[in-house]
Order: C-alpha cells, then structure tokens, then sequence
C-alpha cells in the first residue's frame, strides 16, 4: 500500500468521525437560523390567535350592551350619567398614547435609549392617565348608587368599559415589564419580538376605545 493510501486511509475515518461529532453536537448555523425561524412564526402566530380571542370577547360584550342598553329598570340611563367632556379627555390621552408608543416601536428599532425610554414613559403616564380618569368615574357612579346592580344596562356598561380598563391596567404592567428587559438585556431579537407584540396589544386596545366612544358615548348621551 503506498503512504499516499495510508494517508488517505487513516485521515478518511477521521474527518467522517469529525463530522459526525460537529453534527450531533453543535447544531451548524443553518439549523439555528431555521429554529429562530420557527420560534418567531410560533410566537407570532400565537399571538394573533390571542388578539382575535379578545376581538371576539369584546364583540360579545359589545352585543350584550346593544341587547342591555335600553333596560334601565326605572333608573337613569347614558343621558343623565355620562360626561361626555371627561369621556373626551380619556380619548385624548389613550389615542395619544397610540401615538407615542408608536414612537418606542421606532427607538427600538433604531436601538435608540432615549426614544424608546422616552417615548414609553409617555405612554405609560398616558396610560395610567386613562385608567385613573375612568376609575373616578366609577367611583362616583357607585357613589351616586348607580353600580352595575342597579339594571341590566348598568350591569353591560360596567362589564364591557371595565375590562376594557382591566386590559390598560394590564398593558401598564406590560410597559414596564418591556423597559426594564430593555434597560437590563438590551435590544435581543427576542425582546424586540415582545416589544412588537405590546405595540400590538396597545393599538388594538386603542382601536376597542374608539369604537366604545362611539357606541356607548356618544349614542348613549344622546338617547
């Protein structure tokens, strides 16, 4: 056998072996592109079926409203309780904070600190902005002895504008949960992806305001 055989011989084994190490041990990058791949179209996907979720949740709710609307049991309706002035104040501070956490979305991608922190602490006073208004709202509702117990109308309005509320409350959270992974982890795809999916939330939140004014507010106070 000559050295050029022996050579090839003993080297052969040897690179088939390495390769089979490389490949059991350490996945090659066109396989961790392909599961980052799949972890995004997972995560996105989910996260669709989530929004449709509430859409059809809300939808239900809105429908319960239109049946309940009129049903005051004697007690007074939108026309004596709804101020349609503070209503508007709330609509301006939750569109606004559409605006806004628009902004972060742009300082995200640009890996931009100041945008994005800035931007989302706007968002977050807006928010908690809203949220305060409509809970003194309630509170002096229930106060005047209107609750949700008092009729069937009362019972669909508190429903249907309180877990709209409950879902800015948890958004909120959601906020602050994104700034601090931010400040502490930076700009990870993975992050950006959570970042993404808030941006999301809080628009179609804000796209449920606008038709809740609408139909609530605005038909309420004037029936």
């Amino acid at each position: 056998m000559s050295a050029a055989g022996t050579v090839a011989g003993s080297a052969g084994p040897h690179r088939t072996g390495h390769r089979r190490d490389v490949r059991a041990g350490r996945p090659d990058a066109s396989h961790a592109a392909g599961g980052l791949a799949a972890k995004r179209i997972v995560t996105g996907y989910g996260f669709w079926i989530f929004l449709i979720s509430d859409i059809i949740m809300f939808s239900a709710f809105f429908a319960a409203y239109a049946v309940l609307s009129g049903e005051t049991a004697g007690g007074p309706g939108g026309r004596e309780l709804f101020d349609l002035d503070n209503v508007a104040i709330e609509t301006a501070c939750l569109l606004l904070s559409s605006f806004t956490c628009g902004l972060a979305s742009i300082g995200a991608a640009g890996r931009n600190d100041a945008l994005f922190h800035g931007a989302m602490g706007a968002t977050f006073l807006l928010g908690a902005l809203f949220l305060g208004l409509e809970i003194r709202e309630f509170a002096e509702m229930v106060g005047r002895g209107v609750g949700p117990a008092r009729s069937a109308f009362l019972s669909a309005f508190f429903t249907l504008v309180g877990c709209h509320g409950l879902h800015v409350a948890a958004g909120l959270l959601w906020l602050l949960t994104m700034m601090a992974q931010i400040y502490a982890k930076g700009y990870r795809p993975d992050i950006l992806r959570r970042v993404l999916c808030f941006s999301l939330f809080w628009h179609a939140l804000d796209i449920i305001w606008v038709g809740l004014f609408s139909v609530v507010y605005l038909i309420g106070a004037g029936t």
